[in-house]
Parts: structure tokens; C-alpha cells; sequence
């Protein structure tokens, strides 16, 4: 009996060492370019990584889900696991509330972020912190560590996973390109419309969309941020479109991306066809909200 139909392909696989045993950085990164969903499938054993006191060595395959994509510089690739609450296998929920935001590059390095969402009182100062790996896992390697005993502590590091399958779905079609200002680069919005009326789903690469994390004195990175849209609107006589996205997790870009203090943030996005961006900004130690308004060069694709 033949399997079930899909449209995910594997463009990219790394060994545990992180060297490329088939696909290319280069095909993983046009994909992104092009607005591909990104699911990374990796592998491990269970009382290596889950539990270290547990009797058990089965092996575990996971393949999770990478909401934000970025492209940096048109030649570096990451994801950002941007909806998950921290499981602990195989029984339910971690002990606390919170976001994992982990994020992967196309080399395979790592890191997390995670903002905790119960309200417990944080007591650690902002800054770099000891970077030490969880005892007996010699397969964890942290690079370094920030924030730590604050609502929002972040590091980098890297796993040993046994394998790392980059998978994508490349089917997303670009309707329409415009400018920070809303000039029609490419494309039309009446492409856009006929396929939103259609009920088609959307999905925006946003140009700029970091800058405000650069240090200060620094120039910002080219970059995109990819991240699909909910609800959408169109008012037929202004011509003009806006739609709210799924969450989106900034990071400061670099190559590789990495996470530090005050590098990184997540929220929501309200974005028009004028170039118009509302960011509603979460802040990560405080968990207040606030609104930022900017204009942005958007791709508009459609499926």
C-alpha cells in the first residue's frame, strides 16, 4: 500500500558531526528564499536527552514544526520554532508554563529562548551567565548563556543529534512585491485579492523586520523574515489590504544567528499593502505589550 501523498521534501541532511550527507545549504536556502515551510526532523536516545536516570536507550525521532524562517544577507539560513510550549516525554507538559523558542541554523548550531508565561517573580539580573551544560549529557554543548534566573533566559549551544533532515514545503507563490512605501515592485494586488477572496492562504516575507535590535553605532543585516498571515482584510475602495500573523519571534540578525540579551523579542504582526507594519511587541522579562509602527518591503505569497 503506497503511503499517504505529500508535498515535503528533505533538502538538506547533516550527520551528528553537522556535515552534509545530502542536499545543500545552498538548495535549503533558495527554498526558504521562496517562502518554504521548514519542519526538522532530528533523532536521539531517550536516557540521553529526555531522561539521564531513566533505564530506558530507545530511540526517539522527532520532527518539529519552525513557524518564523529568516534569510540572512541572501545567504544564511535559520529557523524558529515559534508555537511551542516545552513537552516533557512522554507524560505531558514541563513543570512551567513557558515558550521554547528554539531556534536552528542551517549548520545545525542552536539555541533557545524562553520566556516564562506563569507570572512567578524573576530575581536574576540581565547579562551574560555561567554557560554550563545539563550534568552527564556529553552530548550538549553550550557556547554560552544569558539572562539566566530572569523571566527570559536564553543560550546557544549545540546537540549532538544522530541526524538533522531539513524538510520543506516549496509551494508557496508569490503574487505580489511592493516596496517600503507600497510601490508595486512585482506582481499585483489584484492577484493577491483574487486568491484571499478564493480563501487561499498567505504568507509574507518581511524586509527590515529586525533592524530596531542592531547595537547601537552598528549597521543593520540585510534580512527576511517569513511568517504566514491569519485574518485578512480588504477595504475595495481604498484598495488596500492588511492581515494579522501568526506569532513572530525576532531575532538580531548575524551569521549564524545567535540569541543574547536584548537581542530578541516576540509579538504579532498587522501589515498592509502600503507598507504599513503595527508590530505588537511583547517584552520577553515583562510580558507587557506594546505597539510599534514602521514600514517595511513586503513579498506577498499565496497557496
Amino acid at each position: 500500500m503506497a503511503g499517504p501523498r505529500h508535498s515535503w521534501q528533505c533538502v538538506l541532511e547533516l550527520n551528528s558531526a553537522r556535515q552534509i550527507l545530502k542536499g545543500s545549504s545552498d538548495k535549503f536556502g533558495a527554498a526558504i528564499g521562496r517562502a518554504a515551510d521548514l519542519r526538522i526532523g532530528t533523532e536521539f536516545i531517550h536516557n540521553e536527552h529526555i531522561d539521564i536516570t531513566s533505564s530506558s536507550s530507545e530511540r526517539i525521532r522527532e520532527v518539529a514544526e519552525f513557524g518564523v524562517t529568516y534569510r540572512i544577507t541572501n545567504s544564511w539560513s535559520a529557523g524558529v520554532m515559534s508555537l511551542r510550549q516545552p513537552i516533557e516525554l512522554p507524560t505531558g507538559f514541563g513543570p512551567r508554563p513557558s515558550m521554547s523558542f528554539f531556534l536552528y541554523n542551517q549548520d545545525g548550531t542552536q539555541g533557545i529562548a524562553r520566556p516564562f508565561l506563569d507570572g512567578t517573580p524573576a530575581v536574576g539580573q540581565r547579562g551574560a551567565a555561567i554557560a554550563e551544560a545539563p550534568a552527564d549529557m556529553p552530548k550538549y554543548h553550550v557556547e554560552n548563556a544569558w539572562d539566566a534566573e530572569t523571566n527570559a533566559p536564553s543560550h546557544n549551544f549545540v546537540y549532538d543529534f544522530d541526524v538533522f533532515r531539513f524538510c520543506v514545503r516549496d509551494d508557496w507563490q508569490q503574487v505580489l512585491n511592493h516596496s517600503s512605501d507600497g510601490t508595486v515592485l512585482s506582481g499585483s494586488l489584484e492577484d493577491l485579492i483574487e486568491a484571499f477572496s478564493a480563501g487561499c492562504s498567505i504568507k509574507l516575507g518581511i524586509a527590515g523586520l529586525c533592524d530596531s535590535l542592531t547595537n547601537p553605532g552598528e549597521d543593520s543585516i540585510d534580512h527576511e523574515v517569513f511568517v504566514q498571515g491569519g485574518s485578512a482584510y480588504y477595504y475595495m475602495e481604498q484598495k488596500l489590504f492588511m492581515i494579522g500573523t501568526h506569532p513572530v519571534v525576532r531575532i538580531r540578525p548575524a551569521v549564524p544567528m545567535r540569541y543574547s540579551s536584548d537581542a530578541w523579542d516576540f509579538g504579532w504582526l498587522m501589515i498592509r499593502t502600503d507598507g504599513h507594519t503595527v508590530y505588537r511587541r511583547c517584552d520577553p522579562h515583562t510580558l507587557h505589550f506594546t505597539d510599534h509602527v514602521s514600514q517595511h518591503g513586503i513579498r506577498w505569497f499565496v497557496r
